[in-house]
């Protein structure tokens, strides 16, 4: 072999492992040894989701990770699969995500793992098999008990009450009516559920749904919200009606949203964890994963400055839900 072509291929075997090593950080990836994130809303534009970025970002610079924020701009499951295949096109470390529909998003989350991707799940789990762990707000039971003890605290435990929900498929959501009825079915047997509406995430809708309860259900007593546009929509509907403190309003959101309508007395109590702590816990959660710090059979996380939490199984779990009421709610600015 002549020595110049032997130069020649040596410089492009020389050549293939540098290509090779430096493939994710033109595609997106990991950019200068950096842990990339990927963090998945339901909506983007909800402010639920919004206050969760805000907890993921802090977690992320803590960390020195790069966080890709992205989502549909309204619930659409078709969109979140969408835009999962891209991050697994480029190359993402690790994908954290609340899935709108948990059989719908788990094939694209599957399809992440066998790209050598790390999945988490938060507030809304995938099935166990398209990812390594669940950040879990709360337990279903913890949420449905403290919906619905508050409300049956407020009427007296007896009478009729209805569930505003955001869709009939969204798994998070049917467990927690699920744990309702079955706290209904144990401790409250004078309570009766006599519906439950969908708004699709929208309080327009959650407006018109609770309005159409209250001419449907004259004794109706209270209305629970287990979504978070539910619930200022409900408690509109409830002040429209001129049905303040007739019609008790209770339900899963942020302070801000419904400080007016608590102040006024026409919402009784929002109940909710710290949202900003659950975008916080599911990074330092992913990148614990990424780093193999976090692994299967854990009973224990260390969550930066949320302290030690228990891991159950493969949820993580942020702790008990929190009540915000009129004597409380101003100290909360989310």
């Amino acid at each position: 072999m002549k020595r110049s072509s032997f130069l020649c291929s040596l410089a492009v075997l020389c050549a293939v492992p540098f290509i090779g090593a430096c493939k994710k950080t033109e595609t997106g990836g990991a950019k200068d040894g950096k842990l990339t994130i990927a963090f998945l809303p339901k909506s983007k534009g909800n402010q639920y989701f919004v206050t969760c970025e805000r907890g993921a970002r802090a977690a992320a610079k803590e960390l020195g990770a790069e966080l890709l924020f992205d989502g549909p701009t309204n619930s659409d499951p078709a969109k979140q699969n969408e835009i999962v295949e891209g991050w697994i096109s480029s190359g993402v470390d690790v994908i954290a995500a609340a899935c709108e529909n948990k059989e719908g998003l788990s094939t694209a989350l599957r399809n992440a793992q066998k790209a050598g991707i790390k999945v988490v799940t938060y507030d809304a789990d995938a099935l166990p098999d398209a990812r390594s762990f669940f950040v879990n707000q709360a337990t279903e039971k913890g949420i449905g008990d403290a919906l619905l003890d508050n409300a049956a605290k407020l009427i007296g435990e007896e009478g009729e009450f209805a569930i505003i929900t955001a869709n009939l498929t969204a798994a998070n959501q049917n467990a927690w009516i699920k744990a309702i009825e079955t706290r209904q079915a144990e401790k409250y047997p004078k309570l009766k559920l006599v519906d439950i509406k969908p708004c699709d995430d929208l309080k327009d809708k959650a407006q018109q749904e609770t309005t159409n309860l209250l001419g449907a259900h004259p004794n109706l007593k209270a209305v629970i919200s287990v979504c978070s546009p539910g619930v200022p929509g409900a408690a509109e509907a409830v002040k429209q009606a001129g049905k303040t403190g007739a019609v008790k309003v209770v339900g899963l959101g942020l302070p801000s949203e419904n400080k007016a309508y608590v102040k006024e007395g026409v919402t009784q109590s929002v109940i909710l964890w710290k949202v900003e702590d659950l975008g916080y816990l599911a990074i330092k959660a992913g990148a614990a994963l990424a780093d193999g710090s976090l692994k299967p059979g854990a009973t224990e996380f260390d969550a930066g400055k949320l302290g030690k939490l228990k891991v159950e199984g493969d949820n993580i779990l942020l702790g008990t839900p929190f009540a915000f009421t009129k004597e409380n709610i101003d100290q909360f600015d989310f």
